[in-house]
């Protein structure tokens, strides 16, 4: 038995962009394994740490848990978004880089985008709406004092 292919159009990152997949395949794959953008990670594969949050059409999403047949003409933005280039970084990237809010990488992606996902809808958030806006979104090395620092930091609240 031969399963079927759909070809759905998409936006990723700005671009337009078409892909060919069987109705079973996760927006993460499309992500990962057909557009080649493999800085959104795959964590749990089922929606509970974060790590593949990508935006979906303005709301924040676990790829790993969207088909990407209901991706059809949505507009996707993915870590690659905010940049690769070193002496480029976007300003979350900076500010988790430079409060230590990173380590081995997995759960930073994720974080960024639900980051600037919180930023967009609450320009000053308090400590509590940050750890309610990132609790969908769990790390496994730094410790979430370094993450609510860098998203502080973003804002200009001395945290002491």
């Amino acid at each position: 038995m031969s399963n079927k292919t759909y070809t759905i159009p998409l936006t990723v990152n700005g671009e337009s962009k078409s892909v060919t997949i069987e109705a079973r395949t996760t927006l993460l794959s499309v992500l990962r394994d057909h557009l080649e953008l493999t800085g959104t990670k795959e964590g749990c594969s089922n929606g509970n740490c974060g790590a593949c949050t990508v935006n979906m059409d303005g709301y924040t999403v676990d790829s790993c848990c969207v088909l990407g047949v209901e991706a059809e003409n949505s507009n996707i933005e993915t870590i690659e978004n905010f940049g690769t280039d070193p002496d480029n970084l976007h300003p979350i990237q900076q500010s988790f880089i430079r409060n230590g809010g990173l380590q081995c990488g997995i759960c930073t992606p994720g974080l960024i985008i639900s980051t600037q996902h919180l930023l967009r809808n609450i320009p000053e958030p308090t400590e509590e709406e940050i750890r309610l806006w990132l609790a969908g979104n769990l790390c496994r090395c730094t410790g979430y004092d370094k993450i609510i620092l860098s998203v502080q930091d973003i804002i200009g609240v001395d945290p002491s």
